[in-house]
């Protein structure tokens, strides 16, 4: 018979305190029936050269027999960071956000820390928020807090860059919110000496996602990202994390925050705020905020569309504009949509309704500066760059939605009648879709739109 290697002890799934008898009640977090029957494997290396020579070895549980939490949430207090996260911050999971520097990302944490500090006063806990900042001193995270009118009281300031003093913080503190501002300032001596390589980067993300992961904890990092919007560093670092969060500027003002991978939640939702002198404000109404203001007669070029972005429907303005080629070939200038369905529209209106764009430049751009990626644009894109090409403009009021085929239907997509009545209420008259229903006209394909719309 196989020698059992190693003994047995019993640690707290909340708060990860450990000893050698199981308790009905955790002595550290106070929480019942937490503790965990553990093997400790006195073989194992300990991590991040903390000086342990023992780690628990963890031991497989049947799936059916675990417990689904309710309350596995943490509101940070702040509703359009709640929206792209799925409804607040998962318990047990690390989080990235990644933008350029400037953009707000530390005042956006300082804001969403000075809320959860403010949550736990008022409901009389004693948990932490632990923000750990490695860019900036402690007096200057005061001096913002200050300045944006926020309470630093319950928040714990760590300002360090060894990995080694965050673990000892966080294994002493136990917060139940973590902030690392930013993870590229982070090293440990056991993966070198320079901050921001790829194995610091690596190792040191490793360290932190895994000392959350056995705690009812949230860890947020934040990430510095390249010239094409990328966060820098390895793309295992995304791998590594429940969620990353990218968060853009269109203006001086207005930024976007928008999840590109969540485990907990959908991709699909947009947080939007402005900056002002008292830190980021979320959009109450942001369903107009990407229309341009309607005159009698509006530019040829321009369409509206209604589209989803998550739970929420917004109005949005799409922009096109066709030149003469300047070279023998001629090419797709769009950021905003992606330039492929830009060329596949322009083909299936040069192929199915006559109208060449063959030798003509098309430059297309969305009023607000959001990114489109729904199949619903088709029509207004479509519309669009009939106007520019024709210079005939689709009248004012017109708002159109419907995927475009190759063979030049317009194909239904989901929610139309959500769309209309969002259109309906911001004043648009003339609604087209590829369905009908109180106050859509209806459009089956290319001819039938360009003939509507434009009384061809």
């Amino acid at each position: 018979m196989a020698k059992k290697n190693g003994s047995v002890v019993y640690k707290c799934s909340g708060c990860g305190y450990s000893q050698p008898r199981w308790l009905g009640r955790c002595p550290e977090c106070g929480e019942w029936n937490t503790f965990e029957e553990c093997i400790v494997d006195s073989n194992a290396v300990s991590p991040a050269g903390r000086g342990s020579d023992v780690s628990v070895k963890v031991k497989p549980v049947p799936l059916s027999s675990v417990e689904a939490k309710d309350t596995s949430r943490i509101l940070t207090g702040i509703d359009e960071f709640d929206r792209v996260l799925g409804g607040g911050a998962e318990k047990r999971s690390a989080i990235l956000i990644g933008g350029e520097p400037g953009i707000g990302k530390s005042t956006l944490l300082v804001q969403t820390a000075a809320s959860l500090a403010f949550s736990v006063k008022k409901s009389g806990s004693s948990q932490r928020i632990l923000y750990v900042s490695g860019e900036e001193s402690a007096a200057q995270i005061k001096e913002r807090a200050e300045r944006l009118h926020l309470s630093s009281h319950g928040i714990e300031v760590l300002c360090t860059m060894r990995l080694e003093d965050i673990l000892d913080a966080l294994d002493s503190l136990n917060p139940v919110f973590t902030i690392i501002d930013s993870i590229q300032t982070v090293y440990s001596a056991e993966a070198g000496i320079v901050p921001g390589t790829v194995n610091q980067l690596k190792y040191c993300a490793n360290e932190l996602v895994g000392w959350v992961k056995e705690r009812d904890s949230v860890l947020v990092m934040t990430a510095h990202v390249t010239k094409d919007g990328a966060i820098a560093g390895p793309k295992t670092l995304e791998h590594l994390v429940d969620t990353v969060i990218s968060f853009e500027r269109n203006n001086d003002d207005v930024r976007f925050l928008h999840a590109q991978k969540n485990r907990f939640g959908s991709v699909d939702e947009l947080g939007i705020f402005t900056m002002t002198e008292n830190g980021l404000e979320p959009v109450l109404n942001p369903a107009t905020m990407f229309l341009s203001e309607r005159r009698d007669v509006q530019p040829a070029g321009v369409a509206c569309a209604a589209v989803f972005e998550g739970n929420r429907v917004f109005l949005v303005e799409i922009q096109a504009l066709t030149a003469p080629a300047k070279a023998a070939v001629s090419r797709v200038y769009s950021d905003k949509i992606d330039s492929a369905r830009v060329s596949r529209i322009a083909a299936i209106l040069e192929k199915r309704a006559g109208i060449r764009f063959l030798d003509e430049d098309i430059y297309i751009n969305v009023a607000g500066g959001i990114r489109l990626s729904e199949s619903a644009v088709d029509a207004a894109l479509a519309a669009a760059m009939y106007s520019a090409r024709t210079d005939v403009p689709v009248p004012v009021g017109t708002a159109l939605f419907g995927e475009l085929s190759l063979a030049g239907e317009i194909r239904t997509v989901p929610k139309i009648k959500q769309r209309a009545k969002t259109a309906e209420g911001l004043g648009f008259t003339n609604i087209l879709a590829p369905e009908n229903g109180a106050g859509i006209t209806c459009v089956k394909d290319i001819r039938s739109l360009i003939k509507t719309v434009f009384a061809k």
